[in-house]
This record gives C-alpha cells, sequence and structure tokens, in this order.
C-alpha cells in the first residue's frame, strides 16, 4: 500500500513537471484578441439607431439588439463555465497540440458557413436594452482579460468541446472571443441587408 502510494506521488510530479505551460506569447496573443473582439463588437454597432437596432432581416434571424444581447449572455456563460467546471477538469495528453487546437478555435469558431443553435440560456429575450447589453459585456470582457492575465494553469484543464477535440481553459477564453467575432460578423450581415434601415 505504501508502495502504491509512493507512485501515486511521483506520477502526480512528473505530470505536474511536464504539464503544458502558458507561455508569456500565448497570454499576450489571447488579450489582444480578446480586447480586438470587444472592440470590433462596440464598433459594429456604434451610431445604430433605435430603427436599425430592432431591425429583423426575417422573422427567424435576430435583430442587431437580440445578437448584442446573445453575445452579453454568452459571455458570462462561458466564462462561468471557465471558471467552475474547466479550472477542475484533468490535464490533457502531454503530447496534445496545443498550436493547432488555438487556431481551430480561431479558424472554426468565426465561421459564419456553419450554422450552430444557441442553447436555452443564450436566447435573447429582450431583458436589456442594447446600450445595458453593451455595457454588461464590456464589463464582463474586462474580467475575462483579467482572468487570462493572472492565472497561471490555464494549458492544464482540459475537457471535450463542441469542436470535435478537447480544448483547455485558455483555448476556452480564446473561443469567448472567437464567439463574440462570429456574432460581430452576424451584425454585419444584418446591417449590409437591402432592407436594413439608413437611419
Amino acid at each position: 500500500m505504501k508502495r502504491a502510494s509512493h507512485l501515486l506521488c511521483v506520477l502526480l510530479l512528473f505530470t505536474t513537471a511536464f504539464a503544458q505551460q502558458l507561455t508569456q506569447a500565448d497570454r499576450d496573443k489571447g488579450v489582444a484578441y480578446l480586447q480586438q473582439t470587444e472592440d470590433g463588437v462596440a464598433k459594429a454597432i456604434k451610431g445604430l439607431s433605435e430603427g436599425q437596432l430592432k431591425f429583423k432581416p426575417a422573422p427567424d434571424r435576430w435583430s442587431v439588439a437580440e445578437t448584442l444581447e446573445h453575445i452579453m449572455l454568452a459571455e458570462d456563460y462561458i466564462f462561468q463555465n471557465v471558471t467552475d467546471k474547466i479550472m477542475k477538469a484533468p490535464a490533457g495528453a502531454a503530447n496534445r497540440d496545443t498550436v493547432k487546437a488555438d487556431a481551430a478555435v480561431l479558424a472554426m469558431v468565426p465561421d459564419r458557413s456553419h450554422k450552430a443553435q444557441a442553447p436555452g440560456p443564450l436566447v435573447p429575450t429582450g431583458r436589456s436594452t442594447p446600450a445595458e447589453a453593451l455595457a454588461r459585456f464590456q464589463k464582463s470582457r474586462t474580467k475575462t482579460i483579467e482572468y487570462l492575465q493572472s492565472i497561471s494553469d490555464l494549458r492544464q484543464h482540459v475537457v471535450d468541446s463542441p469542436l470535435g477535440q478537447p480544448l483547455d481553459a485558455y483555448e476556452w477564453l480564446l473561443f469567448i472571443g472567437a464567439h463574440s467575432e462570429r456574432h460581430t460578423k452576424q451584425i454585419l450581415e444584418v446591417k449590409a441587408d437591402p432592407n436594413f434601415p439608413k437611419s
């Protein structure tokens, strides 16, 4: 029993020593991406009138206001999933290709050619005005960035994802930025509709 306990301790020390670490370059890249995608949301809705914010290209499509509310809701939802669940998950495989997984998040999540159904808690219901939704989104994004800047073991907690491959906590934070990029594109699609109000 003593020997098994000793072997377990050695194994845990070995795993911790060789677990993948978040580099400063990764951290800087993640912070820049979260800031860039936050700015993209704000720029996409800047100066829009109430009529423009509420315009729906079709009955089954979201308005700019609804899309913004969804972005706001998803920010908190995914971030809470990171802090409450993902950061309690075990490490992934030691040979996991983080460069490839990072790139997959940044390429696949913003890709609007693949449609996705929002889960119930993230469906907009008009619970916030666009101004309230933007302010809450920006406040939440500040918290997300501060978390990324302050937590060191983001690479050491891995769970399955809707992308068909496991993602670590850092990649889930990238996912938050990629999700807002995806829906900024959706806002731009609404604004490009030929029936979008001129003012």
